[in-house]
């Protein structure tokens, strides 16, 4: 299995500390001020953010080119506008 780099992104979401719908929103924010094939990493301690996010992503067709999701904080590496 292939090692993410979490150090690789154009731009960082602190969403520590923010509850659904909170998280979501900020990432929606976040990522219609960035240029296709940007990539926004995403940190987040709010469990939901676990199935909201690759939603997101799926729904809004960006990328969700990697996450860490074993333990919080949370890790997610977002794409713009590169869905598979």
């Amino acid at each position: 299995m292939t090692q993410l780099n979490f150090d690789q992104y154009d731009r960082k979401l602190d969403a520590l500390g923010l509850r659904c719908p909170e998280p979501v929103m900020m990432v929606r924010l976040n990522v219609r001020k960035m240029a296709d094939g940007e990539v926004l990493l995403v940190v987040a301690d709010d469990p939901s953010t676990t199935r909201d996010i690759p939603k997101f992503c799926t729904f809004m067709e960006h990328q969700l080119i990697g996450s860490d999701t074993d333990q919080a904080p949370y890790k997610y590496l977002i794409r713009k506008g590169m869905a598979a």
